[in-house]
């Protein structure tokens, strides 16, 4: 039923494409963290390579994980139509608002650059595709709109950045984390 990959088939990316939520697993050796995700967050650069764009909020595994070249996983699953879900097996560049990439990247996702985090490319090494059918079938409302708005809130009070500053490990703690 199921079967592993080294990149990306059209298929799977049109797949990526249409969830409105997806999972990211992130480990650096030490707890796995596990986060679901969704809004207009990612996109796929190629075959082999995703781009996860990152909010503001919570507290900021991913980045220690990425500072730690730790393992990362996206799960996508289907709730509507055919049964299916896309493991993805990366490792992970962080792209921080220091990175050339920064700019561009957040034009793409058509937002201030103050309103994001970071970014973050996954390396795809393995596709892991299975058929999915304990998943139940689910029908998708909308969004839910508070982390915008608490982002777009703090951003116009001048408090943004603020935040992001104390939620940031320097890559000189992460051992130490």
């Amino acid at each position: 039923m199921g079967k592993q990959y080294k990149t990306l088939t059209q298929q799977d990316i049109e797949f990526i494409k249409e969830q409105k939520l997806f999972y990211l697993a992130s480990t650096s050796g030490s707890e796995v963290n596990l986060s679901p995700k969704g809004y207009d967050s990612i996109r796929v650069l190629n075959k082999s390579t995703l781009l996860f764009m990152n909010y503001p909020g919570s507290g900021n595994r991913t980045a220690r994980d990425a500072q730690k070249s730790g393992e990362f996983t996206l799960v996508f699953n289907a709730f509507t139509g055919s049964a299916k879900i896309l493991r993805l097996f990366c490792k992970a560049t962080l792209i921080n608002s220091e990175h050339e990439k920064f700019s561009s990247y957040t034009k793409s996702f058509g937002l201030k650059e103050s309103q994001v985090r970071d970014f973050f490319e996954f390396h795809i090494y393995a596709v892991e595709s299975s058929c999915g059918m304990s998943v139940p079938l689910m029908e998708y409302k909308e969004e839910r709109n508070e982390l915008r708005n608490w982002v777009k809130s703090m951003d116009k009070r001048g408090k943004l950045e603020e935040y992001k500053d104390a939620h940031f490990i320097p890559p000189s703690l992460v051992n130490l984390v």
